[in-house]
């Protein structure tokens, strides 16, 4: 970190409960790492640094591990804090509210089949045996300073689901996200869903499915996003939503490309 972590955390180190460990490879993956092997409990819990936890968050996280030997890994519900004096924009979907944390499957507990359910990594929690078994989270995805790749956690809840074990969803550890104002500005959905495009065509390649044909895969997801955004003018945050999809595929099929071009050159 470039940051004043240092200082902030130093400064609250008499809390015996508090550890801080330096590393010096920026990146969101590298980091849960870092922590990960310094660790010594057998569950690992993950809170983003702007994040607040509720009372019962970590011991609802427990209560799952402790029931069912066969979880890897489970989150809970998060909820958004506007920054003083704002609220949500009326171009923001509910699906894009997704991009600033939110997280919401209900009331009930929720055995997730399907990676894009996957819990966000602001409210985070893994077994340490399983984490150590597919060799950590992949620091090719997730943030690594300014820029916002993502979809970790989707390719460690498709790792966990492939293997046999349970990923779940848990409406009683609840966090709240405190939304930076930064990022309530068009640009900063913009970037965010160039990012993803880059970080889905990377979690394709990993998985086998890379080639010609992501180009074709791009190319009418781009096509479809592009026709929505057209015909949802009338509604502001739904055609914006469908912009911000097309736009992502540009990511995507620029990613695509240069790992097609690579093994050429290479």
């Amino acid at each position: 970190s470039t940051d004043t972590t240092r200082a902030v955390v130093e400064a609250r180190l008499p809390n015996p409960q508090l550890h801080y460990i330096y590393e010096e490879t920026l990146g969101l993956s590298v980091a849960r790492n870092a922590g990960a092997q310094a660790a010594k409990g057998a569950i690992l819990a993950y809170l983003d640094d702007d994040a607040e936890a509720s009372a019962g968050w970590l011991t609802a996280l427990g209560r799952i591990y402790e029931a069912e030997e066969n979880v890897a890994i489970a989150g809970g519900k998060v909820t958004l804090i506007w920054p003083p004096g704002r609220t949500a924009p009326k171009w923001i979907s509910t699906n894009m509210s997704g991009n600033l944390g939110a997280y919401d499957l209900g009331d009930d507990v929720v055995y997730i089949n399907q990676p894009g359910l996957t819990p966000r990594g602001l409210n985070y929690s893994i077994r340490a045996d399983f984490l150590q078994k597919i060799g950590g989270f992949d620091p090719n995805l997730g943030r690594v300073g300014k820029n916002l790749l993502s979809n970790e956690e989707l390719y460690m809840t498709e790792k966990a689901l492939s293997m046999g074990f349970q990923v779940v969803y848990l409406p009683d550890a609840l966090v709240a996200h405190n939304v930076a104002p930064a990022r309530l500005e068009p640009t900063w959905f913009m970037s965010r869903s160039w990012w993803q495009g880059i970080s889905e065509c990377y979690r394709e390649q990993v998985a086998g499915k890379a080639g010609w044909q992501q180009l074709r895969w791009g190319g009418e997801r781009f096509l479809r996003g592009t026709y929505k955004a057209v015909k949802y003018l009338p509604d502001q945050a739904q055609s914006f939503e469908n912009f911000l999809y097309a736009y992502g595929q540009i990511g995507y099929l620029t990613s695509a490309i240069r790992g097609l071009i690579r093994p050429a050159s290479g």
